[in-house]
């Protein structure tokens, strides 16, 4: 089955990213904006969600429908990954080991509630601060484990050591695996998706590469279906396959190429009543829609 991707918004200008179906709706970030958009299927609008968020980036909600943010920072005091209260916000990250993160990019959930996320620096992904990497106070861009407290606060594990500028990340059905889109701008960074074991604590064994896209722009974002696969965003205009949502089986063959009319696509969620209908959000600010012939697997609803 061919994909035909249908233009609901923008472009809006500036990049569009972290779509999360909320069970009737799509949210979705508009970063240079620090806006949430929410896309009403019924109505065919777009409004605004919410505002003040700092350069959020990924989105996700957890299996109550309470929404994470990765907020990239506004301003250098803001970079952190946080929940959204009725009546503000909860900081779930802002820092490791005294010092603050780079630019929170995207999460996961686990069936624990612990908070998965990567902390890249992309140079310019949140504002006219993030151009200077004089502002990078890590020595390392990781993936980090976010623990709750019975108290109610949070306690933060570095868990990669060998990723630089980690951006998309996915658990595989089972949990046993976290997939991470290694995606480096540099020619010395890789770009690949790879499969991290998951231990029993918690921590995440060698990763094995299951696809690398050599010189060519890899995976920003990425959701799952219900067979396990990855259905992940990547390319670009300028070589390799081109602008594509890729379909790659869990061992990282790639069993679909579907090209996207937009310059780099970032990411991508399923929605809709079947949650057979997949979302895709682009860096010059589009809202892409598509049916398919898969179904996704969320936390939520």
């Amino acid at each position: 089955m061919s994909w035909t991707f249908e233009l609901l918004a923008g472009p809006l200008g500036g990049v569009t990213e972290g779509p999360a179906w909320d069970g009737s709706g799509l949210l979705f970030t508009h970063i240079p904006a620090s806006r949430i958009l929410r896309y009403d299927p019924a109505t065919n609008q777009v409004s605004v969600y919410r505002e003040g968020t700092n350069c959020a980036n990924g989105l996700m909600l957890d299996p109550q429908g309470r929404l994470y943010a990765c907020e990239g920072g506004a301003a250098q005091d803001a970079r952190r990954v946080v929940r959204y209260e009725v009546d503000g916000v909860t900081v779930i990250a802002d820092g490791f080991e005294g010092e603050r993160l780079n630019i929170p990019n995207d999460l996961a959930i686990d069936l624990e509630g612990r908070v998965w996320f990567t902390d890249p620096y992309y140079e310019g992904a949140a504002g006219p601060w993030s151009e200077d990497r004089a502002n990078k106070e890590l020595d390392h861009d990781s993936v980090y484990r976010v623990d709750p407290q019975p108290d109610g606060t949070w306690i933060t594990t570095r868990v990669s050591f060998d990723t630089t500028r980690p951006n998309g990340l996915l658990f595989a059905l089972d949990y046993s695996q976290l997939y991470v889109a290694q995606s480096g701008r540099r020619e010395d960074e890789k770009r690949q998706l790879r499969a991290y074991p998951v231990q029993s604590d918690g921590s995440l064994g060698e990763a094995k590469v299951l696809h690398d896209f050599g010189e060519n722009r890899g995976i920003d974002g990425m959701v799952l279906d219900t067979e396990g696969n990855i259905v992940a965003t990547a390319g670009w205009e300028h070589g390799g396959p081109g602008p594509s949502v890729y379909v790659f089986a869990p061992n990282g063959e790639v069993i679909e190429r579907h090209p996207v009319a937009a310059n780099r696509p970032t990411n991508c969620t399923f929605a809709g009543p079947d949650l057979t209908t997949l979302y895709v959000t682009s860096t010059d600010g589009h809202l892409f829609r598509t049916e398919t012939n898969r179904k996704g697997r969320l936390l939520y609803p």
